[in-house]
């Protein structure tokens, strides 16, 4: 874009043809002697810029000479042209009559209105002014480095974009292209890249006729992930991914190389949510993921997801632990006598349905937890998604549960020895009048009524933890082993008490 006339009322684009000049009148009479020589008078003032000669009329009508071209439109201001050269001196003779041709005219200074170069100024008249050109064309400048910083330099681009044509480039470009990618050893893609070999997808067929009803409204099998346990070819996963299997089934696995084995469910934890697999012809070289510390897990702490979300294997997602010790039930309504409970840690790492029974894995790439739950709006019409509310079993509960089921098949739960109401929250976990089948809420024998805990008694607070409801409490006691010491907190009556108990223990799911 062009700045020539910007802030004037003259044209846009000056002519290309220079105008020309009046032509001077002829004499009436041809003088008989020698034409007369100049006026005495004072020299004419040039306008600022080189001087240039009064034009001396010749004594032919030579050709008119091309006049200089018109100023270069662009940001530059006009310059002074070269001075005109001078005609040759007059000669003598009939042809004195005849007028003299009009030198070449050269262009306006400052418009058609302006004085033309070379031009006498009369006396007492005021030379031309130059006009400010780069005052305007700074603040231009200025405006459009401003507003370049804001816009990520779109208007830094015009301004360049709109020089005259000669201006070089100032962008500056890299010559050197990087050979090699290296990439931090503690990076997630190194993180990642160690772990995939040994994350697995899982498949899991019921052997039954009509399949085994899974969460969310599955039936008959479905799909999800697991990881390397130990070189023997245990495969950690969460019991409700092969739970339709347990029966007569089938199980297949899938390492992240294509390779695929047959596997059989060797154990399961209903209540932990926890199962293990055992590979057929297991492969030698098997490298079991490294275990972390979940209770050393702080909030904030960096968190990789794997898994095979909706079928998607090798899936790999990133997020924080968003808070630590979250109750969740999960598996069912809340009253039902299938659901699993956790004191999960909870990561905004995306989780979604296939993503069970995966590691979640800290910045080492060590395991600190299980994938095994989501928060979800629901959606009636598929599978809900994740919300980047994602639950996860500590790792330091799995790996206990895990060494149980390896051992005996059968999983072991603490127990205070009473019943709880899992369908409200009162304030705490409430003991009811009743046990399951009519039977007595505190037995008799067992470590709450041992501890003086009664039918009616509310727990507020679990070894100093507050207590909102029975699924809290649950999650609480299956965080500790049978045979630890522990400390409650009750309300009766209104009035608060505490009971020092020892975890008594139970053997299955039934």
């Amino acid at each position: 874009m062009s700045t020539e006339y910007e802030g004037t009322e003259g044209p846009a684009q000056q002519s290309a043809t220079p105008a020309t000049p009046p032509v001077p009148p002829v004499p009436p009479v041809a003088p008989d002697g020698p034409p007369p020589g100049p006026v005495a008078g004072p020299p004419p003032v040039a306008p600022p810029g080189p001087e240039v000669s009064a034009p001396v009329p010749p004594a032919a009508a030579p050709a008119p000479e091309a006049g200089p071209p018109a100023p270069a439109s662009g940001l530059q201001t006009p310059g002074p042209t070269a001075p005109p050269v001078a005609p040759p001196a007059p000669q003598h003779g009939a042809d004195w009559a005849v007028p003299p041709a009009a030198p070449p005219a050269l262009p306006p200074y400052g418009g058609p209105e302006g004085p033309v170069w070379g031009a006498p100024v009369p006396p007492g008249a005021a030379a031309p002014k130059r006009r400010k050109r780069f005052s305007s064309l700074a603040v231009a400048v200025l405006v459009a480095a401003l507003v370049a910083g804001g816009v990520g330099g779109a208007a830094g681009y015009w301004a360049a974009s709109d020089r005259d044509e000669d201006s070089s480039s100032t962008t500056i470009t890299s010559t050197e292209i990087p050979k090699d990618l290296k990439r931090e050893p503690g990076s997630v893609a190194s993180v990642a890249a160690k772990a995939l070999p040994s994350v697995v997808t899982i498949e899991a067929k019921s052997g039954r006729e009509g399949g085994a009803d899974l969460p969310g409204g599955g039936s008959g099998g479905g799909t999800g992930t697991g990881f390397v346990y130990d070189q023997q070819g245990h495969i950690l996963t969460n019991n409700h991914v092969v739970a339709s299997a347990a029966e007569g089934g089938t199980v297949a696995v899938t390492f992240s190389d294509g390779r695929k084995y047959d596997a059989e469910v060797i154990g399961r934890a209903q209540g932990y949510d926890v199962a293990v697999l055992k590979l057929k012809n297991a492969p030698s070289g098997l490298t079991p993921l490294p275990l972390g510390d979940s209770g050393k897990v702080a909030v904030g702490d960096s968190t990789i997801a794997i898994g095979a979300p909706f079928g998607l294997s090798n899936t790999v997602t990133t997020g924080i632990i968003s808070a630590k010790n979250r109750p969740v039930a999960s598996g069912g309504e809340a009253s039902s006598k299938s659901n699993s409970y956790m004191s999960a840690l909870q990561t905004d790492a995306s989780i979604n349905p296939g993503n069970s029974g995966g590691p979640l894995l800290d910045a080492r790439g060590a395991v600190i937890g299980i994938n095994s739950a989501i928060q979800s709006t629901g959606n009636a019409l598929g599978q809900a998604g994740s919300i980047g509310l994602g639950f996860a079993i500590p790792i330091n509960q799995a790996k206990n549960v895990a060494e149980q089921l390896i051992k005996t098949g059968k999983p072991v739960y603490p127990v205070i020895g009473a019943t709880v109401d899992v369908s409200e929250a009162a304030g705490g976990a409430r003991i009811p009048l009743k046990g399951n089948g009519d039977t007595p809420a505190v037995p008799p024998t067992g470590p709450a009524a041992k501890a003086g805990l009664k039918a009616g008694d509310v727990i507020t607070e679990f070894n100093g933890k507050p207590i909102d409801s029975g699924p809290t409490l649950i999650s609480e006691i299956w965080n500790h082993k049978p045979g630890d010491k522990i400390t409650l907190t009750y309300e009766r009556d209104g009035k608060k008490s505490k009971a020092n108990l020892v975890l008594g223990s139970r053997t299955g799911d039934s």
